[in-house]
């Protein structure tokens, strides 16, 4: 598998978001924001359909929180605008400050107040004149959203600081649900937890989301976490939106090569691509829409290439890294040898590519092993 340097990654091109739809909740249109002399976001375009669930995924740095914040009304755009259900609420000259968007946000610790106990943390979201019953209304609706993030009633009288990291980010949540938003920001609010209690809560947190019919988006650094919580995927990278589309096709059928890599593991190797074949050194492997012919870089995801007895590629195990359920597999492939009377249009051969496998005894270092591709690769033409 091939590496490329950072400093090389092409520019990601200007995505276009999923199919329009007539149900649009958020809409950006070419939205800009600089920093002194840094330009943060370079030309945003998003739409997010009322009721879903979008994913803002990329690397550090790449303008994720900032375009949150500039959604929340945290900060103004520089250029383009931002409409929520139909109405401008920035740009061209128009501003609607941050409380009046019906816009929910979590932060990634949670912003409790430590003072409070949790039922005050969370009655502080109330519009207390909106509800009849003075205090007893208030204790009665604490208790309503607590119950809805699945904490028990009794924790209204806890300290944030006597919580689990999990039940801090449930109150958090319940805090912004009190003001019953339309929309709801999450800015990585699961990154702080561990690894368990991450899924267990990002569970919950969806369910809870869901079944209010809350508009939601997720910003996040997790490949994972963007493609399990959400029904849109939006890769950013460089202050732009490289690809936008459902979990399912940005994962399979990445636009570029940096997008295939930042979104999970990717076996990169040189082929030849003579119509919608492409032949390496794992053999022909079928490519739907080449973008071009003759060489190409062919991406495959590591699950692809499964080990078979009667696979017709042939590798030797580098090394491994065991995880418990699966096993990272370096495999270094042999060189293709064509048939009697064949030739190869591509030879190829003595790439080094990763595979998982669950059983670890059958892939000691040192061991050949045969391969078999299954399903189509990607190809992306060869940058200069």
């Amino acid at each position: 598998m091939t590496e490329q340097s950072p400093s090389r990654l092409p520019s990601p091109r200007v995505a276009a978001s999923v199919a329009p739809t007539t149900n649009t909740h958020l809409d950006i249109a070419e939205v800009t924001k600089n920093f002194g002399s840094q330009a943060v976001l370079k030309g945003v375009n998003l739409s997010v359909a009322k009721g879903g669930t979008t994913a803002i995924v990329g690397p550090s740095g790449s303008g994720k929180t900032t375009l949150l914040r500039l959604i929340a009304g945290f900060e103004h755009p520089d250029t383009g605008s931002i409409s929520l259900n139909g109405n401008k609420v920035a740009g061209n000259g128009i501003w609607v400050p941050a409380h009046k968007r019906h816009v929910g946000y979590v932060a990634q610790d949670g912003a409790l107040f430590p003072h409070l106990t949790v039922g005050q943390n969370i009655a502080f979201g109330l519009d207390k004149s909106a509800l009849d019953g003075g205090r007893r209304a208030v204790k009665t609706r604490v208790q309503e959203l607590l119950d809805m993030v699945s904490l028990d009633a009794d924790m209204a009288k806890r300290r944030p600081h006597q919580l689990s990291g999990g039940q801090q980010q449930r109150v958090a949540l319940a805090r912004a649900l009190a003001r019953e938003p339309q929309l709801m920001l999450l800015d990585e609010p699961f990154s702080a937890l561990d690894a368990g209690l991450r899924v267990a809560t990002r569970r919950a947190v969806a369910k809870v989301l869901n079944e209010a019919g809350v508009t939601t988006i997720l910003v996040t650094h997790d490949q994972a976490e963007a493609l399990s919580f959400a029904d849109q995927v939006a890769i950013m990278r460089g202050g732009k939106l490289a690809q936008i589309g459902n979990p399912f096709v940005v994962y399979t059928r990445p636009a570029d090569r940096a997008t295939a890599e930042f979104l999970g593991d990717a076996v990169i190797l040189d082929a030849w691509m003579e119509g919608s074949l492409a032949t390496c050194s794992l053999g022909g492997i079928p490519v739907r829409r080449p973008p071009a012919q003759g060489l190409v870089q062919l991406m495959l995801r590591p699950e692809q290439i499964r080990i078979a007895p009667d696979g017709p590629i042939r590798g030797v195990v580098v090394d491994t890294d065991y995880f418990g359920p699966e096993t990272t597999v370096r495999i270094k492939l042999a060189p293709r040898v064509a048939a009697a009377g064949a030739s190869l249009a591509y030879p190829g051969g003595g790439e080094i590519i990763t595979i998982r496998h669950w059983n670890a005894s059958i892939t000691k270092p040192g061991t050949e092993l045969c391969l078999r591709v299954v399903g189509e690769g990607v190809a992306f033409p060869v940058e200069d």
